[in-house]
């Protein structure tokens, strides 16, 4: 099989940012997957589940009701390494135009105090899991972050390759 992008990243030098993941085609348009990386992998902890869980809930409530942006947005979640979160969206955008809209996007989060949206047992899948005040605490950090050390180029990954020309993968 053949390695996925994201595997080919080097996740030793990746640091908080925004990235684009990879772009693809669909019925004659480009869909954009946008890396939003919130902490340095292997390096920092990464983000408590019920924490990522909260950003999830109410990120994903303000991008899909934002008015320049709503049309746009596909899909928002979290990573399974739970460092960061996957913006898709349709188009190609300009990647200081994404990082404006997360900047909004995380300072809403961030001053957030109200219910988080969709947290009933009917609305979300595990209701219980939901910290509002560390999720709080997340995004500052995330703005600061984009704010005073914005990157946006993935670093790569170099792979040993034998003595037959075979490049070696470690997934």
């Amino acid at each position: 099989m053949d390695l996925i992008p994201s595997f080919a990243v080097d996740h030793t030098n990746l640091k908080p940012g925004i990235y684009v993941s990879r772009r693809d085609t669909l019925n004659g348009g480009i869909i954009t997957t946008y890396d939003i990386r919130m902490t340095a992998p292997n390096q920092e902890p990464a983000i408590a589940p019920a924490a990522i869980h909260t950003i999830e809930h109410i990120v994903a409530t303000y991008l899909r009701n934002d008015d320049e942006w709503k049309d746009n947005i596909v899909y928002w979640g979290p990573m399974g390494c739970m460092t960061g979160n996957y913006l898709i969206m349709k188009g190609e955008h300009d990647i200081e135009n994404v990082r404006q809209l997360m900047l909004r996007a995380f300072r809403h989060m961030a001053e957030y105090d109200g219910e988080v949206p969709g947290t009933t047992p009917a609305t979300c899948g595990n209701y219980l899991m939901h910290d509002l005040p560390m999720a709080r605490y997340e995004a500052r950090r995330y703005v600061e972050r984009l704010t005073n050390s914005f990157c946006c180029e993935y670093p790569g990954v170099a792979r040993p390759i034998d003595n037959k020309g075979q490049q070696f993968f470690d997934a």
